[in-house]
C-alpha cells in the first residue's frame, strides 16, 4: 500500500526538495505552496500533512490544523518552523501535532519521522503471515483469500498455524498428534490425514507434502 502525504511549504526549492525525497521513498505527494490552497482541501484523501507554520497570506499552518483536525481528530501532521522553536513545539503539540521540525533540518531525517509515524498510525498488523494468495492473521486467527474470509476450524487453524511457523521442517504424525490434540490424546493417528485432507480442501495452493510413512511439511 502506498501512503499520501500532504506537504504545505512556501519554499519553491525546499518544497520540491522534500516531495522528491518522500517520493523516493514510496510515498505518493500532494504539495501545496499557501495556506489557502491547503485550506480548500482539508478533506483531500490523505495519511500525513507535513505543515509549515508560516506562509504567505492570513492562512498559517496553526489556522490548517485546527481545520484539519476538525475533519479528523487522528490525521498525523508534522509541523517545520523557523520561528521560536520552543514556543511553535508547544503551540503546535497543543493543537495536536505528532511532531515538530526546526528549519533548517535534513529532509532525510523529515522522511525518518514520515516514516515512523506512519508505521506507529497505519501499520498494526505485525503478526501477519503472506502465503500464495492467503493472508493469515495469527492473533485473530483468520484466514483471507482475496477479501474473502476462509472459516477454518480450531485445529485447522492450529494445524495451519504449526506449518507456517515451521516451513520446510518434517512432522511425524505423532509430532502432529503432541502439537494440535496435545501429548494425552488416545485415538489413532489418521486423524492427522484427516485433518490434512480437509485443510487442503479449503486452502488448495497449500504446498503440504506428503512423506510416505512418515508424516507431512509444508514447502
Amino acid at each position: 500500500m502506498k501512503y499520501t502525504i500532504v506537504l504545505v511549504e512556501d519554499e519553491v526549492n525546499l518544497n520540491n526538495l522534500i516531495k522528491a525525497y518522500l517520493e523516493k521513498s514510496n510515498y505518493d505527494v500532494i504539495t501545496y505552496f499557501n495556506g489557502q490552497d491547503a485550506m480548500n482541501n482539508v478533506n483531500i484523501k490523505a495519511h500525513l500533512w507535513i505543515l509549515d507554520i508560516m506562509l504567505p497570506g492570513e492562512i498559517s499552518g496553526y489556522d490548517i490544523i485546527k481545520k484539519i483536525k476538525e475533519q479528523n481528530e487522528m490525521m498525523p501532521v508534522i509541523f517545520t518552523s523557523a520561528r521560536d522553536k520552543d514556543l511553535d513545539k508547544i503551540i503546535g503539540l497543543e493543537l495536536g501535532s505528532d511532531d515538530y521540525l526546526a528549519k533548517p533540518y535534513s529532509p532525510k531525517e523529515l522522511v525518518l519521522r514520515v516514516n515512523n509515524i506512519i508505521k506507529r498510525t497505519y501499520i498494526k498488523d505485525t503478526n501477519k503471515i503472506k502465503y500464495e494468495n492467503y493472508t493469515i492473521d495469527l492473533d485473530k486467527r483468520i484466514v483471507n483469500l482475496n477479501d474473502v474470509n476462509l472459516n477454518l476450524t480450531t485445529l485447522e487453524f492450529d494445524l495451519l498455524k504449526m506449518f507456517l511457523t515451521n516451513k520446510n521442517k518434517s512432522f511425524s504424525r505423532d509430532d502432529i498428534l503432541n502439537i494440535i490434540w496435545g501429548e494425552n490424546y488416545f485415538g489413532t493417528d489418521r486423524v492427522v490425514d484427516d485433518l490434512i485432507r480437509r485443510l487442503r480442501r479449503k486452502m488448495p495452493d497449500l504446498n503440504i507434502e506428503t512423506m510416505y510413512g512418515y508424516g507431512y511439511r509444508l514447502t
